[in-house]
């Protein structure tokens, strides 16, 4: 199964060379804020969104300090957004009081602040920190599953799901690795009918089938990017 998985990842590297974080930021407080605006929305929404958001609180310390009802109302696109402005004015009072106004460049301090989970804190050290994570999102655990790389008893938690994975592929794949599996996933893997007759690792899926088989039917649920 880990030789069969690796080449899965080696097919998926070549089919996605441009594979990366889709969620635009310019510094690691930037990608934790966006990253914590991406639950329940998709990465597209949230671009459209933190242009405006940094332009008014651009750090830490100004975004502590943001009223709320004007911080609602900038983050109602998203959804969620009493709920992710709780976060983000808890995580960015946290950074300003107990970190310097830094984010930090370990998991279990990134952990320990307010709508930060390990998904969260993965993407973060991987994309910002450079430092190897494996995000499993909903993408990733789906592809999982699917390729039959985690039992399905384990498949069902993240974090046992991110130790299982972590023990198949070298560290340095860890962020690549999550990478690809998500652009897989948004753009062939879909959840409800994957474009099984246009995918390229097919040969070694076994839940090959799911989805159309037939190429021309396939090709047409293929997207080029990520969901709107």
């Amino acid at each position: 199964m880990v030789r069969r998985a690796r080449k899965v990842h080696r097919v998926l590297a070549e089919t996605y060379p441009d594979a990366g974080c889709e969620l635009d930021f310019t510094t690691p407080f930037e990608l934790l804020v966006a990253t914590v605006l991406s639950a329940q929305t998709t990465d597209r929404r949230v671009n459209a969104v933190t242009p405006g958001l940094f332009a008014r609180w651009p750090d830490p310390s100004a975004m502590a300090s943001a009223p709320r009802a004007e911080l609602e109302q900038v983050l109602r696109p998203t959804g969620f957004f009493r709920a992710k402005t709780d976060s983000l004015l808890g995580l960015s009072a946290a950074l300003v009081e107990r970190h310097d106004g830094q984010v930090p460049g370990r998991l279990d301090e990134l952990v320990t602040l307010p709508g930060v989970g390990r998904k969260t804190a993965n993407v973060v050290l991987g994309n910002a920190f450079d430092v190897p994570g494996l995000t499993v999102d909903t993408h990733f655990a789906r592809l999982v599953r699917r390729f039959e790389w985690v039992p399905p008893e384990i498949a069902k938690d993240a974090v046992k799901t991110e130790h299982a994975i972590a023990a198949i592929f070298p560290r340095s794949d860890w962020t690549m690795l999550s990478h690809r599996l998500i652009w897989h996933g948004r753009r062939r893997c879909h959840a409800k009918k994957p474009a099984c007759g246009a995918c390229p690792v097919a040969r070694w899926c076994p839940a090959f089938g799911t989805g159309p088989t037939d190429p021309v039917e396939a090709e047409s649920l293929v997207t080029t990017q990520g969901p709107a």
